[in-house]
C-alpha cells in the first residue's frame, strides 16, 4: 500500500476521519458530556486548526454564545473560515501563536481550551499564564492530550519494523508531567478525566494510512527515521509488511487512545 508524502492539513484530516470511523467512542461528546457549557459563554478555542473544536461548541450550544478560534496556521485557518460560511460566519477566527501574548484583555472568557496542542508551546508557563489571564474570576481551562498509555501498539509496530528508537512525543512526555503541574501550580484546582477509545482495525490499510498521516504531520519529530519523500516510503513499506504480519497473527490491531482531559478553574 503506498502512502503519499502528504500536506499536513490533509494528515490532520485522514486521522480526524480514522478515530471518527474506527474508534468505539466519540471524544466531542465525552468533552462537551464532562464540560456541561452553558448557553451564553464567552469562549475561546486555542490551536483550534480548522475549527472543529469551535462548530462543536456552537452546535452544541445552539449558536447562543461567542466563540473565538485561533491558530498560527494560516493554512487551516483558511479552512476553517471556509466551513464558517455554512455556519453565517458564528464564530471568529483569528491568528493566535500561544507562544506571544494574547490579543486579549484580562478576565474576558468564561471557558479556554486547548485540544490536542498546547504541549507544542516553546515556554509551557508562560502560555497557561496568558490563558489564565483572559480567563474570568471562576473561568476554567480545558485541555485534552494524550497520556504515557497512548497508543502503545502503534509505537510497538513502528518499533519492530525499523528497529529504532521512538523519539519522545511532545504530547505523552510532556502532557502528565510538565503540563500538568503547572496548571496545578497556577489555577485554584484541576480535575483529570480519562477518555479511552480503542480503534479496531481488521484490515491493516487503515492503519498503515493512520500511520503514514501520523509520521508525515509530525515529520520533524520522526526526523531521526526519514529525512524526505524516498525515506519515507521506505520507512512505510517496512511498518507495511509489519501490520499486515500482525493482522494475519492476531486478527486485527486494536490501538487505544488514552487521552487526558485536564478541567483548571480560575
Amino acid at each position: 500500500m503506498r502512502i503519499n508524502y502528504q500536506e499536513t492539513a490533509s494528515d490532520l484530516q485522514t486521522r480526524i476521519d480514522i478515530h471518527n470511523q474506527f474508534g468505539g467512542r466519540d471524544i466531542d461528546k465525552w468533552m462537551l458530556d464532562i464540560l456541561n457549557i452553558q448557553k451564553g459563554s464567552k469562549i475561546l478555542d486555542v490551536g483550534c486548526g480548522a475549527g472543529k473544536q469551535c462548530f462543536s461548541y456552537f452546535k452544541y450550544l445552539e449558536g447562543n454564545t461567542d466563540i473565538t478560534g485561533g491558530d498560527v496556521s494560516d493554512e487551516l485557518l483558511h479552512e476553517a473560515k471556509q466551513e464558517n460560511k455554512r455556519h453565517n460566519n458564528a464564530v471568529k477566527f483569528i491568528p493566535l501563536d500561544f507562544n506571544k501574548k494574547f490579543p486579549f484583555e484580562d478576565n474576558h472568557f468564561d471557558l479556554v481550551s486547548c485540544c490536542f496542542a498546547i504541549y507544542y508551546a516553546k515556554d509551557i508557563p508562560f502560555t497557561i499564564s496568558e490563558i489564565h489571564r483572559v480567563l474570568k474570576p471562576g473561568g476554567r481551562f480545558f485541555s485534552s492530550g494524550p497520556m504515557p498509555e497512548n497508543k502503545k501498539v502503534f509505537y510497538e509496530i513502528i518499533h519492530e519494523a525499523t528497529h529504532a528508537e521512538i523519539p519522545p512525543m511532545p504530547g505523552s512526555s510532556r502532557y502528565s508531567t510538565e503540563i500538568l503541574s503547572e496548571l496545578e501550580n497556577i489555577f485554584s484546582g484541576v480535575n483529570i478525566e480519562i477518555f479511552e477509545n480503542p480503534l479496531t482495525f481488521k484490515t491493516a490499510e487503515p492503519f498503515i494510512a493512520y500511520t503514514g498521516a501520523s509520521l508525515s504531520e509530525d515529520r520533524k519529530l520522526w526526523k531521526g527515521m526519514f529525512t524526505g519523500e524516498k525515506d519515507f516510503e521506505t520507512v512505510m513499506d517496512k511498518i507495511s509488511d509489519v501490520s499486515e504480519k500482525y493482522i494475519k497473527d492476531h486478527g486485527n490491531i486494536v490501538m487505544t487512545k488514552v487521552v487526558g482531559g485536564f478541567i483548571a478553574t480560575k
